[in-house]
């Protein structure tokens, strides 16, 4: 379902009037993101979200719809039709995920929700008394923040990853167009990028089955790391190459998961039949269940659960040490800690 980029010429969106409509759309999105504090703790992402044009990172995107063919539509900035270029605007604007590269009904790459986008930039903490700091983002994606983070940091300071050259390339081009020039790799991100380390934050838009222990080795000690994990986001302290910890934001995190040989793991799906239906209908516990995966079985899973009074995504931890890694609840010290598979 893939298809090339019109070039030669920018999307329509950003051409005269659509230009303005294009300002004030990006306009509200911001507001919208303010509006929910997301900017509190750090305002000067908002600058970022408020100067980089997302329309740019969008060319096209795929909406999920039953009625078209392979269960997606194509909305582009091209379109002769004045109502879909309309429509595809408002969307690249939209808070929501964006499907930019779909393959045989298969999500390959979007472009993440912009709130979600902030939240996770803002809790990197990339201006702490440090001075400016390198990041590498595991996921190019379509490009958008890696932009973002250029826009803030420099384009010298920010490398993104991406194993598939397609993306790679369609992220170095829209950069360009956005006046961004950061290091824009094709490699498996779970190798993370070596001739660019050492780090200090590394950023995942990609859901992991685990922390790959190539990234620990590069970063600086006391480095960050913010990934997707089990529907949460872990946000890990870096003490060497091979320990770290670390706790989950409250913030639920879906994303398409990791693309590379190194990053496999034996993600099948799992039945839970006679658990209760109220508790896998509570988000708190279906967490829980993704983050034991199977290192423990689903009722003693329930049965933490109910012993740890429902517990949301911000009291559980991951300490890696040695080469190994686990979860845990409340205290990595604790009773509640389990191998992370």
């Amino acid at each position: 379902m893939d298809a090339p980029e019109p070039e030669g010429h920018p999307p329509a969106g950003t051409d005269g009037g659509a230009e303005a409509i294009a300002a004030a759309e990006r306009a509200a999105m911001v507001r919208s993101i303010e509006a929910d504090g997301v900017f509190d703790g750090d305002p000067g992402w908002r600058d970022a979200f408020a100067t980089v044009p997302r329309e740019l990172f969008v060319p096209y995107y795929y909406e999920a719809t039953a009625a078209a063919a392979g269960g997606y539509e194509r909305l582009w900035g091209e379109d002769p039709d004045p109502e879909r270029r309309a429509r595809w605007l408002r969307g690249a604007y939209a808070d929501a995920p964006l499907a930019t590269r779909v393959r045989d009904g298969e999500l390959l790459s979007s472009s993440s929700q912009p709130s979600l986008m902030a939240r996770m930039l803002v809790a990197l903490g990339v201006q702490r008394g440090e001075g400016v700091l390198k990041v590498l983002e595991i996921g190019a994606g379509p490009g958008y923040n890696a932009a973002l983070m250029s826009h803030r940091l420099g384009d010298e300071h920010v490398t993104t990853v991406d194993l598939d050259p397609d993306i790679t390339e369609s992220a170095r081009r829209h950069l360009a167009a956005a006046g961004r020039h950061p290091a824009v790799v094709t490699g498996d991100g779970a190798r993370g990028c070596p001739g660019r380390a050492p780090f200090d934050r590394i950023i995942a838009t990609c859901a992991l089955p685990g922390i790959p222990p190539d990234w620990l080795g590069q970063c600086r000690p006391g480095a960050r790391i913010l990934a997707p994990l089990a529907t949460g986001l872990l946000l890990l302290t870096v003490h060497d190459a091979e320990n770290a910890e670390g706790r989950f934001l409250h913030t639920p995190a879906y994303f398409v998961p990791l693309r590379g040989g190194s990053s496999r793991a034996g993600d099948r799906p799992r039945e839970y039949d006679g658990l209760p239906r109220r508790a896998l209908r509570e988000d708190s516990f279906r967490f829980l269940l993704a983050l034991a995966g199977d290192s423990l079985d689903p009722y003693e899973a329930l049965a933490l659960w109910r012993r740890g009074d429902r517990p949301g995504r911000e009291r559980y931890g991951v300490t890696v040490a040695d080469g190994s890694a686990r979860a845990w609840l409340d205290d990595p010290a604790g009773p509640d800690t389990w191998p992370l598979t």
